[in-house]
């Protein structure tokens, strides 16, 4: 059961490739410039809404696991966010994420999973907290020098990709983000495991600011059988 709910709560994407040539002083402003757009959006985003694309890759029996559907988010005080995220195809399913738990509700079982925001199994908010809610000073106190991998074109916009190495004994292996150029937003995040499973979180159309309402969060679990997890 453990596994069946941690596969049900992540979210993620790759690429193509084009490096970057720039001496270490180049790489070194840039990042400082991207990271500086990256509060600049957290300081300024109130709300989101988009389409969400994730892709879970099981490195020790090769399958991927792709899922879409659409999600709002909302920052809070401290490390709390507000997620919702309706999947859709290719099963339908619920998880809202708010004052620190979450809730799935898998609709051909009639379940609803329960539980701590915090736990390993939560990778929903845990993967898009890391990008949009992480702050420059946490980058520069967590991480490694971020490495600035290559500017590229992802769905229609510029992005910056960058690589995060997390210092200390942390539960993964590094992370990546791509950042949109224009505006700051995280539209993209990796992250990878120790085992070599990673997952990826992938925004499509995101709107920045969109009108949101916090009852929109608040998941009605009807009949169905609550689970704690």
């Amino acid at each position: 059961m453990r596994k069946f709910v941690s596969s049900s709560l992540v979210i993620i994407l790759a690429l193509i490739f084009a490096p970057l040539h720039t001496t270490n002083a180049q790489t070194a402003g840039l990042v400082s410039s991207i990271i500086r757009k990256m509060e600049q959006n957290r300081a300024t985003l109130s709300s989101l809404r988009s389409g969400v694309w994730m892709e879970k890759h099981n490195a020790q029996i090769g399958v991927d696991d792709i899922t879409q559907g659409v999600m709002i988010y909302m920052p809070n005080k401290g490390r709390n966010v507000s997620v919702r995220v309706d999947w859709q195809q290719p099963r339908r399913e619920t998880l809202a994420v708010q004052d620190g738990k979450y809730k799935l509700c898998v609709q051909r079982l009639n379940q609803c999973y329960v539980g701590s925001a915090d736990s390993k199994n939560n990778k929903v908010s845990n993967v898009l907290g890391f990008s949009l809610n992480v702050s420059g000073s946490q980058l520069r106190s967590n991480f490694e020098q971020p490495q600035l991998l290559q500017f590229m074109n992802l769905d229609g916009r510029q992005v910056a990709h960058m690589r995060l190495v997390p210092k200390g004994n942390a539960g993964y292996k590094f992370a990546e983000i791509w950042v949109d150029n224009n505006t700051g937003l995280p539209v993209a995040t990796k992250v990878v495991e120790r085992n070599g499973d990673w997952t990826t979180v992938k925004l499509v159309n995101p709107q920045r600011n969109a009108q949101v309402n916090g009852n929109e969060f608040h998941l009605d679990t009807g009949g169905a059988k609550i689970i704690k997890s």
